[in-house]
C-alpha cells in the first residue's frame, strides 16, 4: 500500500517512522496479538461505572490491562500466525460442502487498523469522568485510554475530550435517570487523506459554550477537519440519533479507496479496515470476471463503494440501497469521481430485483454485501429469480455465508471458490468473498422418476437427463432424447443403469445419435463436469 503517495494528494502526512518506532518498543507487537473492544450499547448509572472484577484463568499477564473485561479481543493473547490458522480452519470447515477455500489474506501490520472508534462516557462515584466501552454482558463502563487496534489519533482525541468536559463542567448522561448531557463520542479517520471527523453525541441539542468548546478541542487537535453535534434524546441502545448540527468544517470527511474518492458522513457504512478493504474489493471485482460488457447490480450498496469501483470494468452498474442518507452520499460519490454509468435506487434490493425479473430485465453479475446476519430467503429468492450469471457474495460471517450457500446451491448455482480476509485481527471475526456461478438449467422441473433410475453413478448425480436436454436446447436449438444422452454417456465411459437404453426386443432396431447431437450432448456433459 503506497501510503506516502496517496497522503501527498490530500496534503497531510502521517508520521509512519514515529509510529513504527513506538510499535517496536511495544511488547504487544513482539507477541503478535491485538485488541478490539466491542461497543455494547447499554444503560449507564453512577453505580454502574465501576467495572466488576473478572476472574482470569491465565496466570500470565495479558498485553491489555482491560482484556477479558470489554470482551472485544477474543484472540488477544494468541500469536498472529495461530489466529490466521484458526480462522482459516473455521471458514474451510464451514464451506467444505460447497467449494474450496483459498489461503486467508493476512495483514502486514495488523494493529491500529480501525478507522472508526466509539467511546461511551460516564463518571465514577467521585465524579471523575471516564470513557471507554461496556464490560461484556454488563452495564459497567470499562475505562479505555488506548486500544491496540484503534487509530491512535482517535484515542488521543477521546482522552482530551474527557478533560474538556471537566473544564467546561459538562455532566455525562445517565440513561437510568435521564439526567446529564454527554453520551458518546464517535471518531472517524481517513487512512489516506488524514482527515478526522469528531461526532459529539448529546442527550440535548444544546452544548454549553459550544464555540469555546470547539475552539479548545481544535487547539488540542488541529488535525480535526470537522466536528458534528448529534442529538440522541431517546432511551435506546443506538449510538447516534437522527438530528445533527455541524459545529465545524463540512460535516463529512473524504478518503480514497481503490483509486476512488468517497465522502463519509457520521452514519455512513464504510469498512473499518481500509488496508484490507482494498484487497477485499479488488478480489471481489476480479472474481466477477468483468470485461466491460456486463450489467451489474450492487445490492446493499451503502455509499456506493463496490459498485463505483467496479464501474470502470462494467458497462452499467445498478446500485440499490434502502438508507436515504447512504443513497445521497453514493450519488455525491459518483459525481465526485466523474462516474456516469452507475444509477442509484432507494429501494429494498429484494423487491427491486424481483421487479426487474418480472419486467423481463436481466443482469450478468450481482454483488451482495449483507450484514452479519446474512441475507434472508426473500432476498436470496429474488436473486435466483433474476438469474444473474455470477454472484459475488461478500460476507462478514462465515456461518451465515454457509447457510446462504446451501440455499443458492439448491436453486441453480454452484459455489466456485471462497477467499477469506483477516479484516479484524485479535477477534474471531473474518470476512470472506465467495464466487457463485449459474448452472445453465431451469430449476423445479417436473420429472417422472422410475425405480431403476434411483441407482445413480457419481457422474450421473451431477445433472439429470432433463437438465442436459435443457442445456442442449438452450445452447444449440437441438432437441435430444434420453436414449441419445444414454448412448453418448456410454461412449464417454459413464456407466448406465442396466437395460436403460436397450431395445424392448432383441430383433428391434435402435436409432443411433446423430453426430451433431452427439457433439452437443458432450458439450453439456463437459459443462456439468461429468466428463
Amino acid at each position: 500500500m503506497a501510503e506516502k503517495k496517496l497522503t501527498k494528494k490530500f496534503g497531510q502526512k502521517r508520521d509512519f517512522k514515529s509510529e513504527e518506532k513506538k510499535t517496536k518498543n511495544n511488547t504487544y507487537m513482539k507477541k503478535k496479538t491485538y485488541k478490539e473492544p466491542v461497543k455494547k450499547q447499554q444503560k449507564t448509572t453512577d453505580e454502574k461505572c465501576e467495572p466488576k472484577k473478572v476472574a482470569s484463568k491465565k496466570t500470565e499477564k495479558s498485553l491489555c490491562p482491560v482484556h477479558g473485561k470489554c470482551g472485544g479481543c477474543q484472540l488477544l493473547d494468541m500469536p498472529y500466525e495461530k489466529q490466521l490458522k484458526k480462522k482459516q480452519n473455521h471458514v474451510s470447515k464451514l464451506l467444505q460442502p460447497y467449494c474450496k477455500t483459498e489461503k486467508i489474506i493476512r495483514m502486514e501490520d495488523p494493529f491500529h487498523y480501525r478507522n472508526k472508534v466509539h467511546a461511551v462516557f460516564g463518571h465514577r462515584k467521585d465524579g471523575t469522568v471516564i470513557s471507554g466501552t461496556y464490560q461484556q454482558g454488563t452495564h459497567f463502563i470499562v475505562p479505555v485510554d488506548e486500544c491496540l487496534i484503534e487509530d491512535k489519533r482517535a484515542d488521543a482525541i477521546i482522552c482530551d475530550i474527557r478533560g474538556l468536559l471537566k473544564s467546561f463542567k459538562i455532566k455525562t448522561y445517565n440513561e437510568d435517570t435521564g439526567y446529564g448531557l454527554f453520551r458518546h463520542v464517535l471518531v472517524r479517520t481517513g487512512y489516506h487523506s488524514g482527515q478526522v471527523m469528531v461526532v459529539l453525541v448529546l442527550g440535548s441539542p444544546i452544548l454549553p459554550s459550544k464555540n469555546n468548546f470547539v475552539k479548545a478541542l481544535r487547539k488540542l487537535h488541529p488535525e480535526i477537519t470537522t466536528i458534528i453535534l448529534n442529538v440522541n434524546d431517546q432511551k435506546t441502545s443506538m449510538v447516534l440519533g437522527e438530528k445533527e448540527t455541524v459545529l465545524y468544517g463540512k460535516g463529512y470527511i473524504e478518503d480514497e479507496l481503490c483509486g476512488h474518492t468517497f465522502r463519509i458522513s457520521s452514519k455512513s457504512f464504510y469498512q473499518v479496515n481500509p488496508v484490507q478493504t482494498e484487497k477485499l474489493y479488488a478480489k471481489a471485482i476480479e472474481l466477477a470476471g468483468l470485461t466491460g460488457k456486463e450489467r451489474v447490480i450492487d445490492a446493499y450498496c451503502g455509499i456506493g463503494t463496490i459498485g463505483l469501483i467496479a464501474s470502470d470494468k462494467a458497462k452499467e452498474v445498478v446500485s440499490v440501497e434502502l438508507n436515504p442518507d447512504a443513497v445521497k452520499d453514493a450519488i455525491v460519490n459518483a459525481k465526485r469521481n466523474g462516474i456516469k454509468n452507475v444509477r442509484f435506487y432507494r429501494n429494498d434490493a429484494s423487491v427491486f430485483m424481483r421487479q426487474m425479473a418480472n419486467e423481463g430485465e436481466s443482469v450478468d453479475v450481482v454483488f451482495m454485501d449483507p450484514p452479519r446476519s446474512g441475507s434472508d430467503e426473500k432476498f436470496l429468492s429474488s436473486v435466483v429469480t433474476l438469474r444473474p450469471k455470477r454472484i459475488v457474495y461478500v460476507s462478514c460471517e462465515p456461518t451465515t455465508l454457509a447457510r446462504d450457500l446451501k440455499y443458492l446451491t439448491k436453486h441453480g448455482y454452484r459455489a466456485v471458490t471462497a477467499v477469506p480476509f483477516d479484516m479484524f485481527p485479535a477477534t474471531e471475526h473474518v470476512e470472506t468473498v465467495c464466487l457463485l456461478s449459474k448452472l445453465n438449467a431451469k430449476q423445479h422441473i417436473e420429472v417422472d422418476i422410475h425405480m431403476d433410475e434411483l441407482d445413480l453413478t457419481d457422474a450421473e448425480k451431477k445433472a439429470t437427463y432433463s437438465e442436459i436436454k435443457e442445456y442442449v436446447l438452450e445452447h444449440t436449438g437441438l432437441k435430444v432424447s434420453s436414449l441419445y444422452i444414454a448412448q453418448v454417456k456410454q461412449k464417454c465411459g459413464i456407466i448406465e443403469r442396466e437395460n436403460y437404453n436397450k431395445p424392448k426386443s432383441d430383433d428391434a432396431k435402435q436409432p443411433q445419435c446423430p453426430p451433431d447431437k452427439e457433439k452437443a450432448i458432450k458439450e453439456a456433459l463437459k459443462h456439468f463436469g461429468m466428463i
